[in-house]
């Protein structure tokens, strides 16, 4: 039985327009950040960082979410260390070593409880975790939302043959800065990100391609000193973090 015409048109027309999307596939994504974040006190300048340590916190994430949190903070030191690498930024792994090494677990399980309920750092333990840890200030990453979709494109109807998929990804984050000494809360932002990508991969637009944009724009305020901004993929610092990884990790901060 011979193919009908139709069938077969579709089937030239296909195998003329994949390896042109396939061509156009990888990391070629349209993402935006919104940012909202507090003023920076007067007195205090990111500067600060070249002399003071700040330690990188294990991220907290929200009920229901449990899990995907995991590699957020170092992603999170990478990016500080990518925007200035003359702070010191004690690692999350090097702050959890010396808290164990101190006999802080559990004060520190409990500090990190309270907070997913309150958004606080109780002072008492915080003071003790700056003290073991070296650093004047804390940075307290969280977990909001994460949410992947992928919607299926170009599909032929009857042949269950999928051309192409938009995926998209919608990220939720917030950052606290907190002086371990003072239990002040110096400054707190969120960000919410929206990445889209058309390909005809089945891999969806993954967190940590999210996370990496959005924590660089939430620092970006953070040093700009601004309390609000929309970024997007024309930004070419910013876009160069989805499409690059990071191949060489940080030098640990020492003592």
């Amino acid at each position: 039985m011979g193919v009908k015409k139709g069938t077969r048109s579709l089937w030239v027309l296909a195998a003329c327009v994949v390896p042109l999307l396939a061509g156009c596939s990888g990391s070629a994504y349209y993402w935006q950040v919104k940012t909202d974040s507090t003023p920076r006190p007067p007195s205090f300048n990111p500067a600060l960082f070249e002399r003071e340590p700040v330690a990188v916190l294990e991220t907290v994430a929200r009920p229901g979410l449990q899990g995907n949190e995991v590699g957020l903070s170092l992603s999170l030191m990478r990016i500080l260390k990518r925007v200035n690498p003359n702070w010191k930024v004690v690692s999350p792994q090097e702050t959890a070593t010396r808290i164990n090494q101190k006999g802080l677990a559990d004060e520190y399980t409990k500090m990190r409880m309270d907070y997913g309920q309150s958004n606080i750092l109780a002072r008492e333990p915080l003071q003790k975790i700056g003290s073991v840890s070296g650093a004047r200030y804390a940075l307290q990453p969280l977990l909001r939302d994460f949410t992947q979709t992928t919607t299926e494109r170009w599909t032929f109807p009857g042949l269950e043959f999928r051309i192409s998929q938009t995926r998209s990804s919608i990220l939720r984050l917030a950052l606290q800065l907190w002086d371990t000494q003072t239990g002040e809360l110096i400054w707190a932002s969120t960000a919410e990100a929206t990445l889209q990508g058309e390909s005809v991969a089945q891999d969806p637009v993954h967190l940590e391609e999210a996370v990496r944009v959005t924590w660089a724009s939430m620092i970006t305020d953070f040093t700009r000193g601004k309390t609000s901004s929309k970024y997007d993929s024309v930004n070419k610092f910013l876009d160069s973090l989805i499409r690059e990884e990071v191949r060489q990790e940080p030098q640990q901060n020492k003592d």
